[in-house]
């Protein structure tokens, strides 16, 4: 077998195009699905109700089992065929994957968001409370940032996963990275090696980002034990 790259010096520009929308995708997405995210803990942990029923744990509870119940690739197309469908709004291809994977993380940020504070002792809302503080001021001021040591690394990692995922966007002709190998394929008539250079690229990506996200950990773990 004969492998031939003499094509990548032409092509780099697609894939570094491809590079930037799969950055840009994955960034906006974890900021807006841990923003999303949190909102949807906060409301499956509501205590609000009308009689016995608690609209908001239902709604939250609804929600993320669905989403982690159905394929992202599934998530992206319904989100870029429906919108127009059923909101009349004509969503172009980039900003339907970006809506569909920061849907998806939140659900699992949601669960990333819960664990990191079920971390924090439940001693530090029992003093805060004994101290007189309301729950909601209490979580705010002391549980939410011992809790953020916990849930940063988890984001990072999440932002990770994000990365690899965005490729399904390609699947509605977003130009990233994924897209990029497929225009390379189809330019050169070269199967492999294309899918193969993006792989590289990928991983560049993913291992950088896990090496910064495990020197957080480390510094995290440093200042706790000062």
């Amino acid at each position: 077998m004969n492998l031939d790259f003499s094509f990548v010096p032409e092509y780099i520009p697609y894939y570094l195009e491809g590079v930037k929308y799969t950055l840009v995708i994955s960034l906006i997405t974890v900021i807006f699905g841990a923003i999303f995210g949190s909102v949807l803990f906060f409301m499956k942990t509501s205590n609000f109700h009308i009689w016995r029923i608690k609209p908001l744990k239902i709604i939250a509870v609804v929600y993320i089992e669905i989403i982690r119940g159905t394929p992202m690739l599934l998530q992206i197309l319904i989100m870029y065929a429906g919108s127009k469908m059923f909101f009349g709004i004509d969503l172009s291809p980039f900003t339907s994957a970006i809506i569909a994977i920061a849907l998806n993380s939140a659900a699992y940020v949601s669960e990333i968001v819960r664990a990191g504070i079920e971390a924090v002792d439940k001693g530090q809302m029992e003093a805060a409370r004994s101290l007189g503080m309301r729950k909601s001021t209490a979580m705010v001021l002391i549980v939410i940032p011992q809790a953020i040591k916990n849930i940063l690394p988890a984001i990072g990692n999440e932002f990770v996963a994000i990365i690899k995922e965005s490729s399904m966007a390609s699947i509605i002709g977003v130009n990233e990275l994924m897209f990029a190998a497929k225009v390379v394929v189809g330019s050169t008539y070269r199967g492999l090696e294309p899918y193969i250079v993006a792989a590289g690229f990928y991983f560049i990506m993913t291992f950088t980002l896990g090496r910064i996200i495990s020197l957080i950990e480390r510094r995290m773990k440093r200042s706790d034990s000062r």
